[in-house]
């Protein structure tokens, strides 16, 4: 039901500091994208008139969730979750391959990333779960486990290793807060442990492939080993490194990314954006940018902490774990701290896709956080 007294109740510095995040994102892929990128399709602004677009899309998903309630009936719960599968395998059969990963159904006007829809579909049908019943007994883990792994298979097969991996977190984290006690946790640990060693024993001694790609295998080298293939797969995060160093304490200056503009930053618009940035702002930006990150998770942590049922509270947790892995691995990535898996940089990042969902992420929260109380007005 659309009530407009619902407006009184919205977490407005929430909104203010998303708006902030989406300005700065903005700015930062037009000055990416303007020279020689941009004028390949003939305009500097191609790139921030489809990032504005997918903006617009977002803030209309995000009114839609917050003026409709976020819980889902038991009805909802299974066809969002069986479109969720149908998406991820139709991607596999009519999907777009680029960098690698046939992960984009190419629609004409527009293309849809279906693992960037997953996590949020994901996300309210495991909360939904979860919320339910009791997790800790073996079979209740186990049917959570198996909610997980159609999905996160479907994904894998793309390849999309970035986005598996932040599927397995949220769903940790998740698990966390439903009250999943710590002996589970050990032995899960135990179990993937034995897994990864089973694997690689396998790989080693009796040659059966890993299930992950060559470029993926020499991106895990290239983090490992620094100077491994510093004119192939090591390029890339070597050059968002300098990137990075070369914006100093104040930057260089709106416009003034040279590691980009000049050609030698790739991705500098997607994957190395946070490169571009830093070298714009220096760490005076830098910490900033990471100030109102902070922020954003503190704020989904209160919100979970606030909701009023447990569905609503593991929502919240999903939301704010999809948020800090993207912020943790991108930077991490573009610093050489973590190894590179083409996660985007939240609401910095071109990625219309990313973009939307992120929206309606924000829109979530805010739907939980108006209706945090029994009765409301």
């Amino acid at each position: 039901m659309w009530d407009r007294r619902l407006l009184r109740n919205l977490d407005y510095q929430l909104l203010l500091i998303v708006a902030l995040l989406v300005a700065i994102g903005l700015l930062t892929v037009y000055s990416a994208t303007r020279s020689n990128i941009a004028l390949d399709y003939g305009d500097p602004s191609f790139f921030l008139k489809k990032q504005l677009a997918s903006v617009v899309l977002g803030v209309l998903g995000m009114a839609f969730v917050i003026f409709f309630d976020y819980r889902l009936s038991d009805l909802a719960a299974h066809l969002i979750y069986l479109i969720n599968l149908g998406l991820l395998t139709l991607v596999l059969f009519f999907g777009s391959e680029v960098s690698g990963a046939k992960a984009w159904l190419n629609f004409g006007v527009f293309s849809l990333q279906p693992a960037e829809l997953s996590k949020l579909f994901l996300i309210l049908t495991l909360a939904k779960f979860l919320s339910e019943k009791d997790i800790n007994t073996p079979k209740r883990l186990g049917l959570a486990f198996l909610h997980l792994l159609p999905p996160l298979a479907l994904i894998l097969l793309q390849p999309d290793f970035g986005t598996a991996m932040v599927f397995v977190f949220f769903f940790f984290v998740m698990l966390f807060m439903a009250g999943l006690k710590i002996r589970y946790f050990i032995w899960i640990l135990v179990v993937v442990l034995i897994l990864a060693a089973a694997m690689g024993i396998a790989h080693f001694v009796f040659d059966v492939p890993l299930p992950i790609k060559d470029y993926q295998i020499n991106r895990l080298l290239v983090f490992i080993d620094p100077g491994r293939d510093p004119a192939g797969a090591g390029w890339s995060v070597r050059q968002a490194v300098i990137a990075v160093g070369s914006g100093r304490f104040f930057g260089k200056g709106l416009f003034q990314n040279t590691q980009g503009q000049l050609g030698f930053l790739p991705e500098k618009h997607t994957d190395f954006i946070f490169g571009v940035f830093c070298e714009e702002w220096g760490f005076f930006g830098a910490f900033i940018l990471l100030g109102l990150y902070f922020f954003l998770i503190w704020r989904s942590l209160r919100i979970a902490q606030q909701a009023k049922e447990k569905y609503g509270a593991l929502v919240a947790v999903g939301v704010m774990a999809v948020f800090l892995v993207h912020v943790l691995e991108n930077i991490g990535m573009n610093m050489q701290i973590m190894p590179v898996t083409g996660i985007p940089l939240p609401f910095i990042s071109y990625g219309g896709s990313a973009m939307t969902v992120n929206l309606i992420f924000i829109g979530l929260l805010e739907s939980i956080w108006v209706r945090r109380q029994k009765i409301l007005f």
